[in-house]
């Protein structure tokens, strides 16, 4: 087995996240307020370090990983502008990894932001990002679940959004908000999902919800935990520099 390495960069949110790994095998991951702090924290000692989201963003379409180069950064998408950072990459490749030469749409859930990527031979071919979660948050919604009546309803009338989710408030509904939000993205991503196959990405149980929505269209759909692809993308990152 190759020496350990390392990945770190800034995490979804705030701070910095480090993932150690021991050639292929992903080790402890770790988030600190600087760099420093998270690789300590995530017991990495020497080796080599890639950082992620560092230097300039490459713009869309692009190649899911570099083959060579000591840094992983974002990628840039500028219309409709969106920002998909190093750390969805690896999770991109990861997905990947699983299923080789695979076609389609990724829904990837990532610091309260949504990202529908259509990927094609092994490149990113475009992005469309959406700040559902966010909403759902500032709005008092339910992060954990979503009402399937609402969603239907805005995904066949997301121009009433506005007005109901003021009906939801009112009634203290926040499964409602929560659909209504998830229908509205889904409506405005149709272009992405319409004739594709899908892979959700996403920790929690309201992945289900854009799954369960999308195969009510007919859409072929999978979903798969971001953690489980970060750790297969960090493993192909590790080949393609030499570094596994």
């Amino acid at each position: 087995m190759r020496p350990g390495w390392a990945a770190v960069g800034p995490a979804p949110g705030e701070g910095f996240m480090a993932c150690a790994m021991h050639g292929p095998e992903p080790g402890r991951t770790a988030t600190g307020t600087s760099e420093a702090e998270a690789l300590d924290a995530a017991g990495v000692k020497g080796g080599r370090v890639v950082r992620v989201d560092h230097g300039p963003a490459l713009s869309l379409p692009a190649p899911i990983l570099p083959e060579s180069g000591p840094d992983l950064p974002p990628l840039a998408q500028e219309q409709p502008r969106d920002l998909v950072s190093g750390w969805l990459r690896l999770r991109v490749a990861g997905a990947l990894a699983e299923d080789r030469n695979w076609d389609g749409v990724i829904c990837a859930a990532e610091g309260g932001v949504s990202h529908w990527l259509h990927v094609s031979a092994n490149e990113v071919v475009s992005s469309r990002g959406f700040l559902t979660w966010r909403l759902v948050t500032a709005l008092g919604g339910a992060p954990d679940r979503a009402d399937m009546t609402a969603l239907t309803d805005s995904l066949s009338r997301p121009a009433q959004l506005a007005a109901d989710l003021r009906s939801a408030e009112l009634g203290g509904d926040t499964a409602a908000m929560t659909g209504h939000l998830i229908g509205a993205e889904l409506a405005a991503a149709r272009p992405y999902w319409l004739g594709q196959e899908v892979i959700v990405v996403h920790p929690s149980a309201t992945a289900s919800s854009h799954a369960r929505a999308l195969t009510a269209q007919g859409v072929p759909v999978s979903a798969k935990k971001p953690d489980r692809l970060l750790g297969k993308g960090l493993g192909v990152l590790g080949m393609a520099l030499g570094l596994s």
